[in-house]
């Protein structure tokens, strides 16, 4: 059979109402259709796939919607990925992220206005599957407060506030980022997903039981903030999550005490021994 009748029979098999799941299915036809259907196929097949795949465009935007006011229904999809999910040792985006996209459905944010200063790294999202693997191994409780030092538009906190009971909050120097941050808490209604717009070189870290950063800073900034995280866990226990080529100067500090192996291309935990008693290992 043809690849593009292939296709099309394929999409006949689709139903509605279908399942949640079936997301993931309609998704993958998306990406497969993307890649084999020329922009300039005028054929009938073409024709009727070009329609089909504005049926299943339109039915993942009445399902992110649906999402929106149902957080239980998205944690349940989130945690079930497609079989195809990419591995957590490797840094590429996969379904879940188009997933967690659509259901923001953010605008795209307003020209940066902050030009960023040496050592400052320009905003770039974690993916969905990494922030999970991090919440999992994590376990964040009630008490809990999870603080992106760099946070963007907001993803990692938004996951936090959406699938764990902890409090969570984003520290990002970028003005159209915060707000953008702030109108996806408010369209999920996560009131325990808070941003603020600072610099991370004078940002408050009073507070918070967990620090995360994909390598917001590097060199010598990325310094004098691990020497201020080092001052707040000398006055409460702290644990702080790294992504990205800070882990490698994560694992470096004296002070550090990894949770469970560092990996290549994963979220990497570490559990503060100054000052207050460190969480245990794990």
């Amino acid at each position: 059979m043809h690849p593009l009748h292939s296709l099309l029979a394929e999409a006949d098999g689709f139903t509605a109402p279908a399942a949640d799941d079936a997301l993931w299915q309609r998704l993958d036809w998306l990406d497969r259709l993307e890649l084999r259907l020329p922009d300039d196929e005028t054929s009938p097949v073409a024709q009727a796939l070009r329609r089909r795949r504005e049926d299943v465009e339109a039915a993942h935007r009445a399902l992110y919607a649906a999402l929106r006011g149902a957080p239980a229904r998205l944690r349940a999809l989130l945690a079930c990925p497609p079989e195809a999910a990419t591995p957590h040792a490797a840094e590429g985006f996969d379904a879940r992220d188009e997933l967690l996209a659509g259901v923001l459905d953010l605008p795209a944010p307003a020209a940066p206005r902050v030009a960023l200063a040496a050592g400052m790294v320009a905003y770039q999202p974690t993916p969905v599957r990494h922030v999970l693997d991090l919440l999992a191994r994590a376990q964040l409780g009630p008490e809990d407060e999870l603080v992106d030092l760099g946070a963007g538009v907001g993803q990692v906190p938004l996951l936090a506030a959406l699938c764990s009971p902890a409090r969570a909050s984003g520290i990002e120097i970028e003005p159209t980022y915060v707000a953008a941050a702030r109108a996806a808490a408010s369209v999920l209604g996560l009131t325990r997903a808070t941003f603020v717009c600072a610099d991370l070189r004078e940002a408050d870290l009073s507070h918070g039981t967990l620090f995360y950063l994909y390598t917001p800073l590097r060199g010598p900034l990325l310094d004098g903030l691990l020497l201020r995280l080092r001052a707040q866990a000398q006055q409460r226990p702290l644990r702080i999550g790294g992504f990205g080529p800070c882990v490698e100067v994560l694992a470096a500090q004296d002070w550090l005490r990894p949770q469970g192996p560092v990996q290549p291309h994963r979220v990497a935990l570490f559990a503060c021994t100054v000052g207050a008693e460190a969480p245990p290992a794990t």
